[in-house]
């Protein structure tokens, strides 16, 4: 039996609040298979993420639908199993205080932190994992160090751990390198290279051309909530492309296996 795909959508209308941000959408991803989705702000990136992660649900008909893993429903804490995910939003709603472990630990638990009565469920083999998985990051010197002692960089290996605490076979990575300096953002992308070579997939959100590993071989190119275009970089990351859906001048430089944009 064929397996399912990782995303299977079909003519999906998804509202934010008042803002209708999709209609008749359709996209699917398979399994084992890079992605990057692109596009300039508002073209619904982070709206196509929260779907995909059961914060948002389509308008309920009968010819529509967005599965996930082939599940329409499902139990989203199964789901977050399977799925690991890096976003700004998650990046925001932690406190200042949590402490690099209290971060890592509380992807067990798919919370934000682990206060209060949370903190009695946390069990010792889920702290002697959040550990070896912060090691393994860089991060060995920073168990017990606050949020708000980190820098953005740091701040991001710790929420790339939380992601990874239930071994999830899929990445997904909102803007994961946004506000990061050179040397911070290369180290993650580096990281994320290492991932993807070892199995993991990734589908990366951005509009950052420099943030698209090599091991990416597809782009979605999204624009006011539509997909303009879906295929092989080569074919999608075009001077012409890209400066239609920017609407701005654009160049496009290839090196290395790297897409860079730069003005027209």
């Amino acid at each position: 039996m064929a397996e399912p795909p990782l995303i299977d959508i079909r003519n999906a209308t998804v509202w934010r609040g008042s803002t209708r941000v999709f209609e008749a959408l359709n996209l699917t991803i398979p399994q084992h298979q890079h992605v990057a989705v692109l596009g300039p702000n508002g073209c619904g990136k982070t709206t196509l993420l929260k779907t995909i992660n059961r914060e948002l649900y389509p308008v309920v008909r009968a010819d529509s639908w967005i599965r996930v893993l082939g599940s329409r429903r499902g139990n989203v804490w199964e789901l977050r199993r399977h799925l690991g995910l890096v976003s700004h939003d998650l990046h925001s709603r932690y406190d200042p205080d949590s402490t690099a472990i209290d971060v890592v630990v509380s992807g067990f638990h798919s919370s934000i932190g682990v206060h209060g009565l949370l903190a009695k469920r946390v069990e010792s083999g889920q702290v002697e994992a959040a550990e070896r998985i912060l090691a393994e990051l860089g991060m060995r010197d920073f168990f017990d160090i606050p949020f708000r002692r980190m820098s953005t960089g740091q701040q991001r290996h710790c929420l790339l751990g939380r992601a990874l605490v239930h071994d999830p076979h899929t990445l997904i990575l909102d803007e994961p390198m946004a506000g990061l300096d050179f040397a911070a953002s290369f180290d993650y992308l580096h990281r994320l290279r290492r991932l993807a070579r070892a199995g993991r997939t990734i589908v990366l959100v951005t509009h950052h051309l420099s943030d698209i590993p090599p091991e990416v071989d597809r782009v979605v190119l999204l624009k006011t909530g539509r997909v303009v275009a879906d295929g092989p970089k080569s074919e999608v990351l075009t001077a012409e492309r890209l400066s239609e859906v920017y609407e701005t001048s654009i160049q496009v430089a290839r090196i290395d296996g790297f897409f860079l944009a730069y003005p027209g």
